[in-house]
């Protein structure tokens, strides 16, 4: 009887977490996302950081100081998924398995401190946008612009 009600609960348990996947559950730029990107992006990325504008103007005195533009907000990373800079986020982010000369973003090693780390972070990423591309945003087509998938 013990057996049968912990298979039960453990049946229950995954359809509810495959039910909560297919319904909103998933990956979130609030619940996910920017925790992340707080503990492996905020050092360049975070409050102290110039609005992209800002940076754009002064790219080169931001770079000497380490500083990529601000980050914080589910508005300002959307710019770098599927705004004006799409695509940035996926170029910077990718683990070189999209390159055609399999290297890395820039921003890759980031992600952790360790590869499995990287990975299962960069998964995460890579769940949350839905559609993965290195294309920039003059290459992309509406089709494809649906096609990520990004919760706030």
């Amino acid at each position: 009887m013990k057996r049968s009600v912990m298979a039960v609960s453990a049946l229950f348990l995954g359809a509810s977490m495959v039910y909560a996947g297919s319904h909103g559950g998933g990956v979130t730029f609030e619940n996910n996302i920017r925790p992340l990107m707080e503990n492996q992006c905020f050092a360049c990325h975070g409050e102290h950081a110039p609005l992209l504008e800002e940076y754009d103007a002064n790219k080169e005195e931001f770079e000497a100081l380490l500083q990529g533009p601000r980050m914080t907000s589910y508005e300002m990373v959307m710019e770098f998924v599927k705004g004006d800079d799409a695509g940035a986020l996926m170029r910077r982010l990718d683990d070189g398995a999209n390159t055609q000369d399999g290297a890395p973003g820039n921003m890759f090693t980031y992600l952790g401190e360790t590869d499995e780390e990287r990975q299962e972070n960069l998964a995460v990423f890579k769940e949350w946008v839905g559609y993965w591309t290195l294309k920039r945003s003059h290459e992309l087509s509406a089709e494809e612009l649906e096609k990520f998938t990004v919760h706030k």
